[in-house]
């Protein structure tokens, strides 16, 4: 009966959950789409829009102060912290925003810093949230926490992007900004109502750190996974725009792909992810969704080398850049989830997220280089092999067994593998 009561607690933490990571993904898409867009309205040089991709560093780097955000989130003694958290880190973000429509477009390195403190304020809040979800969501639901978490990439993007650029055009660059500040906070109360009335006052004798993370062999094992998932299964994906372009496709046409993508197939397959992680286990969705990257990489490939219809190229690119990239990161993030400690789930989930990050960064370096000196092809058709090649990797490291288990996350032992 206690367990049949926590999990349907879960469905509205589920939701509140939803609503930080569209929050954060709203920031994102105006950042790193639409913002970039503005600036080259308003006829700023490519170099110093250019600059906007710094912005990505305090995500990249957050592990190096989740452990103080968890400390300070999970004190010795006292109630949880993660709403104040999330609630100050919220604020400072739509203050910030507020400020960047006040400075307009133009004023690009005042715009910039603010901009990075927006991201290192949303990175800190997304430090508490993961944390509060690895604690709190039975093992059963992490699937769904992990599909509002990816749904909710999709879905923010989509209105940062594409919503916001729609009203740059009709309302005005201030009002516009002003509009994502105030859907931050209808987005963010939820979760802070909620986290801040379910405080308990508890005594806590694990001190968080980096080093706890690494001692754990699960951890170890998750970072691999990480690294060998993303390479596998994003590593091309960076040239995917590129290529539409050098196919013939309009910029307007790959926006409507990538908003269409990410409002329809990608939220549609992290729905489904979140109940197939549920029945199957992460193991086997990874493995499926590396299996249809492949087929779906390798079609792009013979296209690009022998051509196949626009239509059929549109439908594919789709396909790869939103729908098994929703259904394969669910699966992955939950299965951070599983490996996390739940009594420093900040730090762990971070530094899964930081090799995401990181050698995603690489990946698409190298991707942008076979493609200039290789070509397309070849390109796509070495991001199958590896892909394909990852399947078996996947089944060595990653346990099979659906996360049925209707207790919360137990603490492992140093060393021991779940």
């Amino acid at each position: 009966m206690a367990f049949a009561a926590a999990t349907r607690a879960d469905w509205p933490l589920v939701a509140s959950l939803g609503g930080v990571y569209v929050a954060q993904s709203v920031i994102g898409g105006v950042t790193w789409t639409g913002l970039p867009a503005v600036m080259r309205n308003e006829g700023l040089p490519l170099d110093r829009i250019g600059l906007l991709s710094l912005i990505i560093l305090p995500w990249a780097l957050k592990f190096l102060w989740a452990p103080a955000i968890e400390r300070l989130r999970l004190p010795a003694a006292g109630a949880n912290r993660s709403a104040t958290i999330v609630l100050v880190g919220g604020l400072a973000s739509v203050a910030g925003l507020v400020t960047v429509a006040f400075l307009g477009p133009a004023m690009i390195l005042p715009t910039l810093a603010v901009l990075m403190a927006v991201a290192f304020a949303a990175a800190t809040v997304d430090i508490a949230c993961d944390g509060y979800a690895v604690e709190t969501l039975s093992r059963k639901r992490h699937g769904w926490g992990n599909a509002a978490q990816v749904g909710g990439a999709y879905l923010g993007s989509a209105i940062g992007a594409g919503f916001f650029l729609y009203l740059v055009q009709t309302a005005g660059w201030q009002w516009s900004v002003i509009a994502m500040a105030a859907l931050l906070v209808l987005l963010g109360l939820p979760f802070v109502r909620r986290a801040f009335a379910a405080r308990t006052t508890e005594t806590r004798a694990h001190k968080p750190s980096l080093a706890a993370a690494l001692r754990r062999s699960e951890m170890r094992k998750g970072l691999l996974v990480a690294a060998i998932f993303v390479i596998a299964h994003k590593g091309a994906l960076a040239m995917l725009s590129p290529f539409l372009v050098d196919e013939g496709l309009s910029l307007a046409q790959i926006g409507l792909i990538h908003g269409a993508g990410s409002m329809v197939v990608g939220f549609a397959a992290a729905l489904l992810a979140g109940a197939l992680v549920g029945a199957f286990g992460s193991r086997a969705i990874m493995q499926a969704a590396l299996g249809l990257q492949a087929a779906t990489l390798l079609l792009l490939a013979f296209h690009a080398g022998l051509g196949l219809s626009t239509a059929i190229v549109v439908a594919f690119a789709i396909l790869s850049s939103s729908g098994t990239m929703a259904l394969g990161f669910v699966a992955l993030y939950a299965q951070f989830m599983r490996w996390s400690d739940p009594r420093q789930g900040g730090v762990d989930f971070t530094l899964f997220q930081s090799m995401d990050a990181l050698v995603s960064m690489g990946g698409g370096v190298a991707a942008g280089f076979a493609a200039q000196h290789l070509g397309y092809a070849p390109l796509f058709a070495v991001a199958a092999c590896l892909a394909a090649a990852a399947i078996p990797a996947i089944a060595l490291l990653v346990s099979g067994a659906p996360a049925a288990d209707p207790s919360r996350n137990a603490i492992p032992e140093p060393g021991t593998v779940p």
